[in-house]
C-alpha cells in the first residue's frame, strides 16, 4: 500500500478523533445542546468524506479500465440529490431537536481539519531514504 492509499485509511480515524475530541470538549464547556450539535455535523462530515471518497474512487476506476462504459449524464446528478438530501435531513434534524445549529456547522469542519492533521502528519513521519 502506497502512501496515497495509507493517508485515506488513516482519514477516518482523525475524524473520529476530532469528533470525540469536539463533542466531548463542547459537552463540558457548552452543553448538551451545543455537543449534539457539534456530533451531528461531525457525522455529516464523515458521511460526506465517504461520498466523495467512493465517487472519486469509481472516476478513477472507470478512467483505467478499458472498454468500460462511462457513467450517464444522470451520475452527477444523483450525486448532487445525496448530498442535498443529507444536507437537508442535518438541517430537518438540528431545528427539531433544539441542538446547535452553529456548532453543528463547526463539526461539519472535521474533516478540514482531519485533512490537515494528515499533512502535519506526514510531513513529521517523512522518510528522507
Amino acid at each position: 500500500m502506497g502512501g496515497f492509499e495509507e493517508a485515506i485509511v488513516r482519514m477516518p480515524r482523525w475524524i473520529l478523533l476530532l469528533a470525540a475530541a469536539g463533542t466531548a470538549v463542547s459537552g463540558t464547556f457548552l452543553g448538551v445542546p451545543v455537543a449534539g450539535g457539534f456530533l451531528l455535523g461531525s457525522i455529516a462530515a464523515y458521511v460526506n468524506f465517504r461520498m466523495i471518497e467512493r465517487a472519486v474512487n469509481r472516476a478513477a476506476r472507470l478512467s483505467m479500465e478499458p472498454g468500460v462504459k462511462p457513467p450517464g449524464k444522470g451520475t452527477g446528478v444523483w450525486v448532487l440529490i445525496q448530498f442535498s438530501a443529507l444536507i437537508f435531513g442535518a438541517f430537518v434534524i438540528l431545528k427539531s431537536s433544539g441542538f446547535s445549529l452553529t456548532a453543528a456547522f463547526c463539526g461539519f469542519f472535521v474533516c478540514p481539519a482531519a485533512a490537515l492533521i494528515e499533512i502535519v502528519y506526514e510531513l513529521v513521519t517523512y522518510d528522507h531514504s
